[in-house]
């Protein structure tokens, strides 16, 4: 069957809201970043940790996920996932008001909580929506609101988050008790209104989603445990595939601004017409009342949106090209790109590491679905276990902020190339399988 069928096709419209919704919501984690690190004085490490807290939520409950499904069903799981991401946005409320780094972290993981329900979900859901052999294509397609929903985030995040002028500790203890407490206040709304409002619409999507009947796919439980999983190789290698992918992918978007802010490519921006052009169609203002972080989180957009177009690419190539295939050119793409960044300066430099997104577009849905061909009943624990290795992203940003701190942004970028061409490896070995 396809998702064209009638059957499926009011389904698959509303699960890819949900792949828009969690998209939009991970990127705008990676907005607050440039602004928190300034205002608590971070390293690069420590700003890490607040990927740490969002992708750690994989680690602790993507399996935990899996298990309340099979008693609970997909249809609850979602709703639960959808009010537990509410709450989530409801405690950045708290989280701005008390200025607190830790319960901000605790915000993050409570919001990546409700996220790593609708993960678990939605995937292998969407996966099994139809033919196996169009499971990638299907996937890839879905994916492509995900990455509609992060190539939004970065300009909302820039226009809403980024776009005052964010002052270090040190400006902040010069200033008299009442401008650092007008300060404070002005910064604790930046942050409370975005968060307040997704927290209202993810409610009421809970509640749609409450009344909306979807079609039984899975019907029993799965009868054998994670152990029988760990023995499918193909399946532990696309789990160390889907770690290393969202480390990556997560480690540039989370350090963008702040690469392109070590290239001084705010003031080339400023200086260009076409670019200043760009930056004001992005957020729709003049760049004289923007700061610098804002100017470069708007470029971050460009880097989101090859993703999605990849997507929408990628959901036809990997319906007349074998999906492994499609997976290794894209992987050496990928390779090529952060090479040719990591050894050159300006726009060149910015234009090429932007452009990566294009290559990651297919990676995590052609990577899911190839792990998960020929596992049958066994795919929602297979699902849970993909879905755990998410957790990627909270390991990887440190690591990447690590290396950054101690050695610069070239060793770091050393470090993604790696990341691909495990990928492209990955690739390699499922279409020799698959011949």
């Amino acid at each position: 069957m396809s998702i064209t069928s009638s059957k499926y096709t009011k389904a698959f419209i509303f699960l890819t809201t949900l792949f828009f919704l969690w998209g939009f919501i991970t990127v705008l984690v990676d907005s607050l970043i440039p602004r928190i690190r300034e205002l608590f004085t971070l390293t690069y490490f420590q700003a890490g940790l607040v990927q740490f807290a969002f992708f750690g939520a994989y680690l602790v409950l993507s399996i935990p996920s899996g298990f309340v499904l099979s008693k609970i069903g997909y249809k609850k799981g979602i709703v639960v996932g959808l009010l537990t991401m509410a709450i989530g946005c409801l405690l950045f409320y708290s989280a701005a008001s008390y200025r607190s780094f830790s319960v901000f972290l605790v915000a993050y993981f409570v919001l990546a909580g409700g996220i790593t329900i609708l993960q678990v979900a939605a995937n292998p859901y969407v996966a099994v929506l139809g033919e196996e052999q169009k499971a990638s294509s299907r996937l890839n397609l879905a994916q492509a609101f995900n990455s509609l929903g992060t190539a939004i985030a970065p300009a909302f995040g820039a226009l809403f988050l980024l776009s005052d002028s964010i002052k270090s500790s040190l400006e902040i203890n010069a200033l008299s008790e009442t401008a650092k407490e007008a300060y404070y206040f002005k910064e604790a709304a930046a942050v409370q209104t975005p968060f307040l409002a997704l927290a209202f619409f993810v409610f009421f999507l809970a509640i749609v989603f409450s009344f909306v009947k979807l079609p039984i796919i899975l019907n029993e439980a799965p009868k054998h445990g994670y152990a029988q999983l760990l023995q499918k190789k193909s399946l532990v290698m696309g789990a160390i595939g889907i770690f290393i992918y969202v480390g990556a992918e997560v480690a540039i978007g989370s350090y963008l601004v702040n690469y392109l802010d070590s290239l001084n490519l705010a003031t080339v921006i400023r200086q260009s017409d076409f670019l200043s052009s760009i930056v004001k169609f992005v957020l729709g203002d003049e760049l004289t009342s923007i700061d610098n972080y804002g100017i470069l989180g708007a470029f971050v957009t460009l880097y989101w949106s090859g993703a999605m177009i990849g997507r929408f690419i990628g959901a036809y190539l990997t319906q007349k090209i074998k999906p492994s295939k499609v997976l290794m050119q894209f992987a050496i793409g990928a390779i090529m790109l952060v090479i040719i960044s990591l050894n050159s300066t300006g726009l060149l430099s910015m234009f090429t590491i932007l452009a990566v997104g294009l290559f990651n577009s297919i990676m995590f849905p052609t990577i899911f679905t190839l792990s998960l061909e020929g596992l049958e009943e066994l795919k929602p624990q297979a699902s849970g276990l993909l879905c755990t290795m998410i957790v990627g992203g909270a390991i990887i940003p440190p690591m990447f902020g690590y290396l950054t701190d101690v050695f610069g942004f070239q060793m770091a970028l050393t470090l993604i190339v790696l990341c691909y061409f495990y990928i492209f490896n990955f690739g390699r070995i499922k279409t020799k399988l698959n011949t």
